[in-house]
């Protein structure tokens, strides 16, 4: 786990003022990938004590436009946010529960696709959401994280 100056450092880096939830925020998302902005706002209380939604909403922002996270939003689920930025990673994500796991390019280097016509566009990302049951949920066993309540399956 980063320490609070190395969190600084990296803030700082990106052109961004080093503020108390900055580094709440950007601790949560780096100590586990893949949470809502509902556990995130839960995340910072804990070390902050009280901090507001729209503070937390402005963090992410400023720290997805900075390029140090990463938000993904599969279908039907709230936007989740990562760290793992700037590798062209793709994503496993349960139907059941939500819980989402974080894969390699499947084929070659980034952008890991090529589209059967780019249309004139240069290709520099690709995203994939691979479907499927988690491994918990493909035994039956309910899931016990509050971050991936299990919901109705997709069809």
């Amino acid at each position: 786990m980063p320490s609070d100056t190395d969190l600084e450092r990296v803030l700082r880096t990106a052109g961004l003022r080093v503020t108390r939830p900055r580094l709440a925020v950007l601790d949560a998302v780096r100590a586990q990938p893949h949470l809502d902005t509902r556990a995130l706002i839960a995340a910072a209380r804990a070390r902050l004590g009280a901090v507001s939604h729209q503070a937390v909403y402005d963090v992410l922002r400023a720290l997805v436009d900075a390029g140090l996270v990463r938000r993904i939003e599969p279908e039907g689920l709230d936007a989740r946010y990562e760290a793992r930025v700037g590798d062209n990673h793709h994503h496993l994500v349960c139907r059941a529960c939500g819980a989402i796991a974080d894969v390699d390019c499947a084929v070659g280097v980034a952008p890991c696709l090529t589209p059967s016509a780019d249309e004139g566009f240069l290709v520099d990302e690709a995203e994939v959401l691979f479907w499927g049951r988690c491994p918990s949920c493909a035994a039956g066993v309910p899931s016990p994280s509050p971050a991936h309540p299990h919901r109705e399956a997709r069809p």
